[in-house]
């Protein structure tokens, strides 16, 4: 039934995009339930996004394009949509992703082209915070912040290793999150993309999609799930991503030039960048234990075992920061029968 709508809605649209159905094919699937598809036209290569009404809702998707678009960022424009039955053409900004490039830098050492890259990630990071209203996006509330949270122990504590806490380590859990959560809220609250990682950063004016004075590269994909949340949350996701990861002085680098950044364009960063670096941990390590959960959840739920593969970089990061600041270190206990080994080094603060 699926694709009998897809192909009624296909054929209803051919014409008026120019359209060449005999060049559809898949483009990537998606974490999630959606799926996406590259379909040739007469203006150039267009991508349809497949999304489920049931698992998935488009709208929010078209309304944070909308906003990243008026702030002057390069994302998919919606050419046409079916809300009902979650089809959408949107123009196509190339298969560049600032991922490999990445991965290809590391790999050669070549420190000033990764710095080519994640300059213009920090760059746009700040121009979202700036022009896209908080007030038009649903709030990182202390509901959501725990929801997220509660995926860890779910999913990657009861259904992938088989614990179960005892009253102790239920109280440590509780206090953690009290304290994340505590840790984002008291954050200046601005717009947050909630997954900015290179693997949804597009490398422009390469092999991708156009770029122009008025809106600059990189690409920014999967945004549908922005929110108005803490302003350190994004700037975390990208230093410590789940398919890349960099040694600290790298992180500290890139993590002052943007906190620099952020105060040259009137940002609420903090005025002492160690306690910047404290809330930006902070927020990472919720994200960290969120992403540990979904992982599991992917593998365990949905079948999609690759993830799990990915599941000590993110141990490592969780068990850093717990190490490191007092308040957070009773969370060893409860992830060293996870990493497999005791946390034996760190700075503490």
């Amino acid at each position: 039934m699926r694709q009998a709508h897809f192909e009624s809605w296909l054929q209803r649209i051919q014409a008026a995009q120019s359209l060449q159905p005999r060049t559809l094919a898949l483009a990537s699937a998606d974490a999630s339930f959606r799926r996406y598809l590259r379909i040739q036209s007469a203006q150039g290569p267009r991508v349809i996004m497949d999304a489920p009404p049931s698992q998935e809702d488009v709208r929010p998707f078209m309304h944070v394009a909308h906003l990243l678009h008026d702030a002057g960022l390069q994302v998919p424009q919606v050419l046409e949509a079916d809300t009902e039955h979650g089809f959408l053409l949107l123009t196509d900004l190339g298969q560049s992703l600032v991922l490999p490039a990445l991965q290809a830098a590391q790999n050669q050492g070549d420190t000033a082209k990764a710095h080519s890259l994640m300059m213009p990630a920090l760059m746009a990071l700040v121009q979202m915070q700036l022009r896209v209203p908080a007030s038009a996006l649903p709030p990182f509330d202390a509901k959501l912040l725990q929801w997220e949270l509660d995926l860890f122990p779910t999913w990657c504590v009861q259904r992938a290793f088989g614990l179960v806490w005892t009253e102790r380590e239920q109280a440590i859990w509780q206090r953690t999150c009290e304290l994340l959560v505590a840790n984002a809220l008291a954050q200046p609250q601005v717009a947050v993309h909630a997954d900015y990682m290179p693997r949804n950063l597009m490398v422009l004016g390469t092999t991708g999609g156009p770029v122009t004075d008025a809106q600059p590269g990189p690409g920014i994909l999967d945004f549908q799930d922005a929110v108005a949340g803490a302003i350190t949350y994004d700037t975390a996701s990208l230093l410590r991503d789940a398919f890349i990861s960099w040694d600290e002085e790298q992180e500290l680098d890139w993590a002052i030039r943007g906190w620099e950044l952020q105060r040259a364009a009137g940002l609420p960063v903090h005025a002492d960048f160690g306690l910047h670096w404290q809330q930006l941990e902070w927020s990472g390590l919720q994200r960290h234990l969120k992403v540990l959960g979904i992982f599991c959840r992917l593998q365990h739920r949905d079948g999609k075992a690759a993830y799990a593969q990915d599941l000590p970089r993110f141990m490592g990061y969780a068990s850093r920061v717990a190490m490191r600041y007092g308040p957070l270190k009773p969370l060893l206990k409860l992830l060293e029968p996870l990493s497999g080994a005791k946390v034996s080094h760190g700075f503490t603060f």
